[in-house]
């Protein structure tokens, strides 16, 4: 047996009657001296019975505020300097927690549980997964191999201190994991086999989809301005030289055209390092 009673393990649940009972039972038997917190977002069935029933402390929303509101509860209500958290739906398993609890114990500020390639529900799945990866793998200057895994281990006091950055919606993990990363702060990457889901997902792939992709882009301008605005400066560099030389050798002239593109290259990276001076002041601490 695991007996870490400074961790407190937050299970987000949205109509999970199925599968929640179940989990909160094999945690505790576990971790026996953990806590464990359910948070209830608008479920309409008896998940926050259930758990409650089985020694979980259930925080009910009333209604669906989403998955990262229902984490934001739940880490304002753990007394734990730990937060493990892991999705209701029966894919984590628990016995993977003592791995990622492992890692903080040598020195990693959060660990994450990164699905290996089995564990994906369909390609379609895997190969969007791996794009964000690559994204945001490229503006934080780290490998990332699972952006976006609802299971992890985190020092309560660093998460609380980001806290306000979490959405509300499915993207939470995606912020976290990226805003401690550009902060400076070691996160390390435990492979795991996660299981099928035993409910519906609630992710909708073109529309939560969409918006990891702005989560990705909002913390890269945030924390990594020059990442996002030079590339995009080069850009416009590159179209006003290319559109300058073609001008100058068909007709012999430098056109307006060219003129505005090399404009708009050297605003966008002035913006870019103004930004990036800024967050420096910002987070300089």
């Amino acid at each position: 047996m695991i007996d870490r009673p400074s961790i407190s393990v937050v299970i987000p649940a949205k109509s999970e009657a199925a599968t929640i009972a179940g989990l909160v039972e094999e945690v505790r038997t576990l971790l026996p001296a953990v806590e464990i917190i359910v948070v209830s977002d608008g479920s309409t069935d008896a998940t926050a019975d259930l758990a409650r029933n089985a020694g979980a402390h259930v925080v009910s929303h009333p209604t669906c505020l989403g998955n990262g509101a229902a984490i934001k509860a739940g880490a304002r209500s753990a007394k734990g300097d730990i937060l493990v958290f892991m999705d209701a739906d029966g894919q984590h398993k628990p016995a993977d927690i003592p791995r990622l609890l492992k890692e903080l114990d040598q020195g990693y500020q959060m660990a994450v549980g990164a699905r290996n390639v089995g564990s994906h529900a369909n390609l379609a799945r895997l190969a969007a997964n791996g794009a964000y990866n690559v994204l945001a793998s490229a503006v934080t200057g780290h490998r990332i191999p699972d952006l976006t895994s609802g299971f992890r281990a985190v020092k309560a006091d660093l998460f609380r201190k980001f806290i306000y950055l979490l959405p509300n919606g499915f993207s939470y993990p995606t912020t976290i994991t990226m805003a401690l990363m550009r902060a400076g702060h070691a996160v390390a990457f435990v492979e795991i086999a996660a299981l099928k889901r035993k409910s519906r997902s609630h992710i909708s792939p073109l529309k939560d989809g969409f918006r990891f992709l702005i989560i990705i882009f909002k913390i890269a301008t945030l924390y990594s301005p020059l990442k996002i605005f030079l590339p995009v400066s080069g850009l416009f560099f590159v179209l006003g030289v290319g559109y300058y030389a073609y001008t100058f050798f068909a007709f012999s002239r430098f056109t307006n055209m060219s003129l505005l593109l090399l404009s708009i290259s050297i605003l966008i990276f002035l913006m870019g390092l103004l930004s990036e001076q800024v967050t420096t002041v910002i987070f300089r601490d």
